[in-house]
């Protein structure tokens, strides 16, 4: 390596060389080999299997996340994708913004779930871009609605069908403790132990789990109309008009008559309560895959489990970052 006297601070200067990494003792392909084997297993196993130190196969998997992120480019997203993500107990959140077109997530950060944390992401991401964002994906959560009316207010407002879905499981599992508590002797025998075979689609039972539900149902009347009432709910995706939604809505609000399931009534209110943003599915422009913030955050998961806990905040954010990009 070259070493030469530098004629303006008189220090003498050696020349970099491209291919070595920045830990000066290994070469850059080897660092994106490590990195492409730690999206596959643990660093604490990559490093076995190459007799590396630890701290030094995180820090050679972090260069290669840190490429793979500088490759994709800076972001400039039409629609958006919000979700926060849990990285510690106590109620400590980070927010994750996606691309929801190119399917990978552009942005990892704040403090919690505040309007403040939220509205790093667009200071981030800069008023210009800002006003390219066409529709914006989240949850029912006020502060992230707040924030993209002030910072992005040509977007549409489009509420996850699986957060609204999940709030209308939970009102179905409130029946069924209802009628546990209610009931007694050998009447409760059908109930106890069926939480998630009541919870779970049809479809994805096994044939024990449809026997299971076939029995519960039939042998408790609110059971079954709750089912059904949760089971028909997700037909309000399908409607390509918001008229037809609403009416759909409003069929299904009014057979909660005289049913006496107030889980449910209090479901039906919060959902009119929040039209506007379940209604703007119905428009051809905002039809995206509802599914991916909610396949990320399983993946996030994932890899927080296998390190059985991340402290790295910082390898945390280039994990979640690169996840989804194709490897180097």
């Amino acid at each position: 390596m070259r070493r030469v006297a530098c004629r303006r601070c008189g220090a003498v200067k050696r020349e970099r060389l491209d291919f070595l990494a920045d830990n000066p003792h290994f070469t850059k392909r080897f660092a994106f080999y490590v990195g492409r084997r730690c999206a596959q297993a643990s660093i604490r196993d990559v490093a076995k299997e190459l007799k590396l130190d630890w701290d030094t196969a995180k820090t050679l998997e972090m260069q290669y996340m840190r490429a793979q992120i500088a490759r994709a480019g800076t972001p400039g997203p039409k629609a958006i994708g919000i979700d926060e993500i849990s990285v510690r107990k106590g109620h400590s959140y980070r927010i994750v913004v996606s691309d929801l077109h190119r399917r990978r997530p552009i942005w990892f950060g704040g403090v919690d779930r505040s309007e403040a944390s939220m509205a790093q992401f667009y200071a981030w991401l800069g008023p210009r871009k800002s006003c390219q964002i066409r529709l914006a994906v989240m949850d029912m959560w006020k502060p992230f609605r707040n924030v993209a009316e002030e910072k992005a207010p040509q977007a549409a407002i489009l509420f996850d069908k699986f957060h609204i879905m999940r709030h209308l499981g939970e009102a179905l599992d409130k029946v069924r403790k209802a009628e546990y508590a209610s009931l007694g002797g050998k009447q409760r025998h059908f109930i106890k132990g069926q939480k998630y075979t009541l919870l779970s689609r049809r479809d994805n039972l096994t044939l024990e789990g449809k026997r299971s539900l076939k029995l519960l149902l039939s042998a408790n009347k609110r059971l079954n109309t709750a089912y059904i009432l949760k089971e028909s709910f997700g037909q309000l995706w399908d409607y390509g008009r918001e008229g037809w939604a609403r009416r759909f809505f409003d069929n299904w609000r009014a057979s909660l008559k005289w049913q006496r399931l107030e889980p449910y009534e209090r479901f039906a209110d919060m959902i009119d309560r929040h039209w506007d943003g379940i209604a703007a599915y119905c428009k051809p422009e905002n039809k995206v895959s509802l599914g991916f913030v909610e396949g990320l955050n399983n993946k996030i998961r994932v890899f927080q489990r296998r390190a059985y806990g991340l402290r790295d905040e910082e390898y945390l954010r280039l994990k979640v970052l690169s996840c989804m990009l194709p490897p180097l």
